[in-house]
């Protein structure tokens, strides 16, 4: 029998299947989805069994076999398999780089040099030693005088180099204890030995020593027992739970009310008639979304199969998992970047093992390797969160597609602002549509009212609140209510200036000024993480008369302590890097009642509190102006979402926009939550322009440090692409991208706008090819974005 493998090397040259013959002793043993150990050139590397024969293409005599196994069972299903192919194919990846995608971080590989002693040489086994070695020198550790000691002993054989494997995170264990059932131990006047004893003998599982210490029993107690042969010790599988030790109310199902029903029934309809039907769950914020995706996995609970829920954000997911936890209890899994490698590998097991039935999490969570799956939602489904920036670069939704066909269940794609291609879709009855056009219970949308920043500084308030937004945040404080300020800028300032000659400290390796950080006095680029100290004095002119311009979170936090004299809790990138900060920062604003929750887009959806009556949008007009035709759109989901936080219990609710642009229709209709208008003239504009959803994407972007290089393959691959297409295809550019430096590389893209192409897929393929081995050899870098969300 043979064995086709897909080794764990990301290059072009080697992505396709290597066969391999399987041992008679492995036969029963080896699986489609196995991680296998297989030569591979000189080396020893880990592989993934994609399909398995009885037969193969070549000499049998000459084909390797499988040095063994990795795994009990595979890591892979059938189903991941099938995946794996469809997103190398459509997004022009590597398979094993999707593979790894799909996979926990912590079954990835490891691999490492070493230099080994192989032979009883005396002479060799004294010179790793006069180094401070003794049988074995890892060789990246070693520096060119180490390596020249050791140079005369490989070449006799008596030391050799080799790659050894080890896995990124292994199971976790813990020390036990269980008992020898000696007949009649003697533990004389040892009344305690006696007691711990008899709790150890009635246990038929070994028993944690920690937990015994958390009993009252000393690891001395536990040795003695040991030394007297009563007892033998073990290493016991323990799990990684970041939820141990918190309980969970249990909360019952919520009536619906007369337009959730109709949602849950048309759903829960579908699921019974096994049809893969997507559905836009169309819900305005507050309508109980999340109550009918609750109501629905119910259902796929009690027939016995299991369901995969996604939300966008890390700093959604404490909330959507305390609700889900409540619901369902351990029947939830959890699957999200914020979790260490161990906690994600163990909640992957969960699933895989069938302990848990149902998951939430975040983009990657959509490979969830459930058998049986019943139902999958995408929560705000409109968010590009979902779409992966680095390669492979999938699009979640794209996958839950494949699954929902794959398993004849319904995908549910819940939002209150749809993206354009979604709307689209279920315009043309693609996708069918279920409206929530009402808060759940008696709770009514809040009031919006726009105020415009320039009329603000006719009358001499330069701040960046306004006078109609300090009088309603000094209200709510007054009154013990919460207020979510929304302004999606980190740092302190913009930027640094020189007023005598005008200089902007810039990044060395981006075309982006530095970002001022007060809180560790230094000028960051957000982009490649280069950070500079402050100077007083011009890099220039030599002038000192620099300051700071533009206005960050950081800023704003400080200016809200001063002006309000009350806490602040402050949400971005920088205050939630640590884990379990996102969690840690809600909790205190919650439970802590602190006034003010200031935080960037983070906030703005998905967030639920009783006592939170007011929201305002400091700068409305930060996503208007991005050199992006998603602008206007991203503009209105993110001021409607960030609106929707407000007054979504008993107490009603205000929200205020602050903007220098207060007739955009951007802003205007997100002001009165008039979805179908934003879509009707955005459509128009769209049409115009001949952008998505009327075409498809493909956006090339090279780069490279040399920006002759990146122009020739700019020209280059124009060229491939004018003589390819046909004529209703359009090529935009070649053009400087937006930010045209980063991390020292420059940047050109071309944006492809097609309606069908046939031959596409073969054009892109072989341009990746050609690149790859041009990255290889002159630094030349081609990304292919299949239907990007950002042109930037």
């Amino acid at each position: 029998m043979f064995a086709s493998v897909i080794v764990d090397v990301p290059s072009k040259s080697v992505n396709q299947v290597f066969d391999y013959r399987i041992p008679e002793g492995m036969q029963d043993i080896v699986k489609v989805g196995h991680r296998v150990l297989v030569p591979f050139g000189r080396r020893t590397i880990q592989g993934y069994v994609m399909d398995i024969n009885d037969t193969a293409d070549f000499d049998p005599a000459r084909i390797k076999p499988i040095a063994r196994t990795l795994d009990i069972e595979p890591v892979l299903t059938e189903e991941m398999i099938v995946i794996a192919k469809y997103l190398a194919e459509y997004y022009v990846d590597q398979y094993i780089s999707v593979i790894e995608t799909i996979l926990p971080a912590a079954l990835k590989a490891n691999y490492k040099k070493i230099i080994r002693l192989v032979s009883d040489d005396r002479e060799a086994a004294q010179a790793l030693s006069s180094l401070g070695f003794s049988k074995e020198a890892e060789t990246r550790r070693l520096t060119a005088e180490q390596l020249s000691v050791l140079r005369p002993h490989l070449k006799s054989g008596a030391l050799a180099e080799e790659t050894v494997m080890s896995q990124h995170t292994r199971k976790k264990t813990a020390l036990g204890v269980y008992s020898l059932k000696v007949p009649e131990p003697n533990l004389g006047r040892a009344k305690k030995q006696v007691e711990l004893l008899e709790r150890i003998d009635m246990s038929s599982e070994p028993v944690l020593v920690r937990d015994l210490s958390e009993e009252g029993y000393s690891n001395a107690m536990v040795n003695a027992l040991y030394k007297k042969g009563l007892i033998d010790k073990v290493d016991v599988e323990v799990e990684r739970d970041p939820y141990s030790g918190r309980v969970f109310e249990y909360d019952r199902p919520k009536v619906l009310n007369e337009e959730q029903q109709h949602a849950y029934d048309e759903i829960t309809s579908s699921m019974d008639a096994e049809t893969a039907e997507t559905f836009l769950l169309h819900g305005i914020t507050g309508s109980g979304k999340t109550e009918v995706y609750l109501q629905v996995i119910q259902k796929v609970l009690e027939e016995g199969r299991t369901a995969i829920m996604l939300v966008p954000e890390i700093a959604l997911t404490p909330q959507m998992v305390n609700r889900f936890k409540m619901r369902f209890g351990d029947d939830v899994a959890v699957l999200h970047s914020a979790l260490s490698a161990g906690e994600k590998y163990d909640e992957w097991r969960k699933i895989k093992e069938g302990r848990a039935r149902v998951s939430v999490g975040a983009r990657s969570s959509v490979f969830a390797p459930f058998e049986d799956v019943g139902a999958i939602i995408i929560d705000e489904e409109h968010e590009t969160t979902y779409k992966q920036g680095d390669r492979p670069m999938y699009h979640a939704a794209e996958v839950a597609k494949f699954r929902s066909r794959r398993h004849r269940c319904p995908l549910i794609l819940g939002t209150a602002t749809p993206s354009l291609e979604t709307y689209a879709r279920s315009e043309k009855g693609v996708y069918r549509r279920l409206e929530l056009t009402e808060r759940a219970g008696t709770k009514v949308l809040p009031e919006v009212q726009i105020v415009d920043m320039s009329e603000e500084h006719r009358t001499g308030n330069t701040s960046i609140i306004s006078t109609q937004l300090h009088d309603a945040i000094q209200d709510r404080i007054e009154k013990g209510e919460q207020t979510v300020l929304l302004l999606n800028r980190r740092g302190y300032s913009n930027f640094q200036i020189c007023q005598s000659c005008g200089h902007v400290p810039m990044c060395p390796n981006c075309d982006i000024s530095l970002t001022y950080h007060k809180s560790n006095n230094s000028l960051l680029c957000h982009y490649c993480g280069y950070e500079s100290a402050v100077s007083r004095q011009c890099d220039n002119c030599a002038g000192t008369d620099v300051t700071f311009r533009g206005t960050g979170t950081e800023k704003v936090e400080e200016i809200l302590r001063d002006m309000f004299g009350t806490d602040v809790v402050r949400m971005d990138n920088d205050t939630t890097r640590r884990k379990g900060m996102h969690e840690k920062l809600l909790n205190h604003f919650e439970r802590d009642e602190i006034p003010i929750l200031l935080g960037t887009q983070m906030i703005a959806k998905g967030l639920d509190y009783p006592k939170v009556t007011l929201v305002g949008v400091l700068n409305a007009d930060t996503m208007l102006n991005l050199p992006d035709f998603r602008a206007n759109e991203k503009t209105f989901q993110l001021l409607t979402q960030v609106s929707g936080r407000a007054g979504r219990h008993e107490l009603s609710g205000e929200v205020l926009f602050q903007t220098y642009n207060p007739s955009h229709y951007a802003i205007e209709l997100a002001r009165h939550n008039d979805y179908r208008s934003f879509y009707e003239k955005e459509m128009a504009f769209r049409r115009m322009a001949r952008y998505s959803p009327f075409y498809f994407h493909v956006l090339f972007t090279i780069s490279s440090e040399d920006v002759r290089k990146c122009l020739d393959a700019t020209s280059h691959i124009h060229g491939t692409l004018a003589g390819a297409m046909s004529g209703q295809s359009i090529i935009v550019g070649p053009s400087p991208s937006p930010i045209e430096r980063i991390n020292r590389q420059h940047r050109f893209q071309i944006l492809l706008k097609y309606k069908r192409e046939p031959a596409l897929l073969d054009i892109l393929t072989a341009l990746d090819e050609e690149y790859h081995e041009k990255y290889k050899k002159e630094g030349i870098s081609l990304k292919i974005d299949v239907n990007p969300l950002v042109i930037m």
